[in-house]
């Protein structure tokens, strides 16, 4: 119990015993004593006030004793001078004294809890923390409380003008951004001047705009490029409306029909304007690479940040650029001393398929090449058919491990990456760390893990496949590139299952690639052959198609929580064939792939972006086509965080539409 409370009872229990005595001398009835009684009444009140008086001021002098045998004899100017705050409390956390400097702030806390004063103060107590900063509950301080070790002692000091500096200092923090018109320089070539005053008026104007309308600074770097400069105060305003500059520019050029979208780029977090020059052209990069019409950011230190990607990647590679990237990769090959050829884990038809063409490439300019297949898993459908052609194929390819491989590669070998960009998706860790002299092809969108200083990069996310890119290499070669028969229907296969049969993420130049391939003896039937599943592999299709249910208008999923391993080729399978569901839009397949690792394959017809849903829970993809996996998880543990990622996709989207309905009114 606090002293304030024993002075209570004490007074309590003396005016009780004065009553006693008071009714004793009453009852007695002496004569002459009647008056007796108002009078001890009188002197025992008197008594009492002058006891509680010394009693409290004996009290404080012993506890200005204390602080003073705690903090030296000066501390009450030091303590004023620092504008520091000491309280002490009991067992109850009830606040016993505070020192001058707390009254003259009117913290009127003695004698009361102090989680009456600042609740978070209890996190100091129970040792969750050693020090917290929280404000007063008028809002008029901010304190930095710490608690004395073994002692019922706070330090309270006031920090209102370091946190109003700090939080000013962050608010007018510089933030560096690039905006770029996607694909504006290429319709400049061909468009007449009306056209492309339209196309200023409806897109490069509502740029300028915008930025005005934030407070930015904004110049014009070219055509198409501007450079913005603003704060984090601007910023965080920016992200708030959720970078809305994107849906404007896309619906504009919607209505005038023109194939431009806006890339975006922030950088922040640091003052060194060398390195946010770095960053922001990093970055701009990166959004282009994934396909444009998005925003990506990142503060120096952490990862980066997506914002928009709502619409599907177009085909802006043109035929120069093709014939240029072509070259270059020649040239790159006819420097080299031999030449190996990687691919992902778990290699599909599309990953063979551009890795054999790249083998037979390589090989035409009579240079020693290696695919480097084996150890990184090879998929199921996919091993078969290079069973079935293995003679012809190991004829003519030279397949070897991953750490054969590392053991042979020296500085002026060249690597060719095909269908990954990510270190840590290689089918040949060892051989891409031994590597000195690196190509990446690739045509997933880019994230921010990326193959370290690679001599050449040619990432294209409008394409359906790399066995499409790598098509429109060949008919660029000095010499002759001889594919077989069986290798132009491998890579036929490969464009056939990243396209899901030419239904999804299909251009023009995705048939004219199938056509090339067709010309070099692809029997479309033997293809399909490659693609049919045994009865083993359809029962195990069927049994997961039981577990998928809708959770959401137009979307699916299949949750399979038995604790059986699914083969992750049957997975993806199994989300196409959900898709075949009338009025579905998306589809997503969890299960487990190996003991404590689980995965998700998520498919769309183009209105959901599954990838935004995916790169959410730190997996990727495409738009209409992404994954992710995880380790020491459970399926329903997952389903239940993809139910939660799903749910704040369509809220948002929900609020694009809806801020697109007011703008167009």
């Amino acid at each position: 119990m606090d002293r304030l409370e024993n002075f209570k009872v004490q007074i309590a229990i003396i005016l009780i015993a004065e009553a006693a005595a008071l009714f004793v001398l009453y009852m007695a009835g002496i004569p002459g004593l009647q008056i007796l009684p108002m009078t001890i009444l009188l002197i025992l009140n008197i008594l009492v006030i002058i006891w509680i008086v010394l009693k409290y001021e004996r009290d404080k002098e012993q506890r200005d004793i204390d602080i003073s045998h705690i903090l030296g004899h000066d501390a009450k100017d030091a303590l004023s001078f620092g504008e520091v705050g000491i309280i002490t409390y009991d067992e109850q956390y009830n606040a016993t004294w505070i020192n001058e400097f707390l009254e003259e702030r009117s913290v009127n806390v003695v004698g009361k809890k102090l989680t009456s004063w600042i609740p978070e103060i209890t996190d100091l107590f129970n040792g969750s923390v050693d020090e917290l900063t929280a404000s007063d509950p008028n809002g008029e301080y901010v304190y930095e409380i710490a608690r004395k070790e073994n002692g019922q002692v706070l330090f309270v000091r006031d920090i209102t003008k370091l946190e109003t500096i700090t939080e000013r200092f962050k608010k007018d923090s510089i933030v560096a951004g690039l905006l770029q018109l996607d694909n504006y320089m290429e319709i400049q070539q061909y468009e007449d001047e009306g056209t492309m005053a339209t196309i200023n008026t409806q897109l490069r104007q509502p740029l300028v705009e915008w930025a005005g309308r934030y407070g930015m600074f904004i110049r014009r770097l070219r055509s198409d490029r501007f450079l913005v400069i603003l704060n984090e105060a601007i910023f965080e305003q920016v992200v708030q409306d959720k970078f809305d500059i994107l849906n404007t520019i896309r619906k504009n050029a919607e209505d005038i029909d023109v194939s431009i979208t806006l890339s975006m780029s922030f950088a922040r977090g640091t003052d060194d304007f060398r390195l946010l020059d770095t960053m922001v052209n990093d970055l701009l990069e990166l959004a282009q690479s994934r396909g444009g019409d998005q925003a990506a950011v990142k503060k120096y230190g952490e990862s980066v940040k997506y914002f928009g990607g709502n619409s599907e990647a177009r085909e802006k590679r043109s035929k120069v650029r093709v014939r240029v990237m072509s070259q270059a990769i020649k040239e790159a090959i006819m420097e080299a001393d031999r030449v190996f050829v990687i691919g992902h884990q778990n290699m599909d038809f599309d990953c063979m398929g551009s890795a054999l063409c790249m083998s037979r490439l390589a090989a035409a300019y009579s240079k020693e090449v290696y695919v480097v297949s084996d150890g990184g898993g090879i998929e199921p459908q996919l091993q078969e058919a290079l069973m079935l052609y293995r003679e012809k194929l190991e004829g003519r390819h030279r397949f070897i491990s991953d750490g054969d491989a590392a053991k042979m590669i020296e500085n002026d070998d060249l690597l060719i990456a095909v269908d990954h960009h990510n270190p840590k998706q290689t089918g040949a860790p060892q051989t891409l760390e031994a590597a000195n002299r690196i190509v990446v092809i690739d045509h997933h969108r880019r994230s921010e893990d990326f193959i370290g200083n690679p001599l050449l990069v040619y990432v294209e996310s409008s394409a359906s496949s790399v066995c499409e890119l790598a098509t429109e290499f060949l008919p660029y070669q000095n010499n002759k590139v001889n594919l077989s028969e069986e290798e132009a229907t491998l890579m036929y296969v490969g464009i056939l299952v990243d396209t899901n049969r030419f239904k999804t993420r299909t251009g023009s130049r995705t048939f004219e690639a199938a056509a090339y391939l067709k010309n070099l003896g692809v029997d479309p039937i033997t293809a399909e052959n490659l693609l049919k599943e045994d009865f083993d592999d359809f029962e195990a299709k069927t049994e997961i198609m039981k577990y998928a249910g809708q959770y959401a208008d137009g979307i699916l999923i299949a949750a399979v929580d038995n604790n059986r391993v699914i083969n992750r080729t049957l997975m993806s399978q199994v989300a196409d064939s959900l898709l075949n569901i009338k009025d579905m839009e998306a589809s997503f397949v969890i299960g487990n792939i190996e003991n404590g690792k689980v995965a998700v394959s998520a498919r769309s017809k183009g209105k959901i972006n599954v990838q935004i849903i995916m790169e959410n829970m730190h997996g990727g993809g495409h738009f209409t086509m992404a994954a992710l996996q995880r380790e020491q998880t459970t399926v329903k543990a997952v389903q239940e965080e993809l139910k939660q990622m799903i749910d704040t996709y369509l809220e948002e989207n929900k609020e694009d539409d809806e801020d697109e309905s007011d703008t167009a009114k």
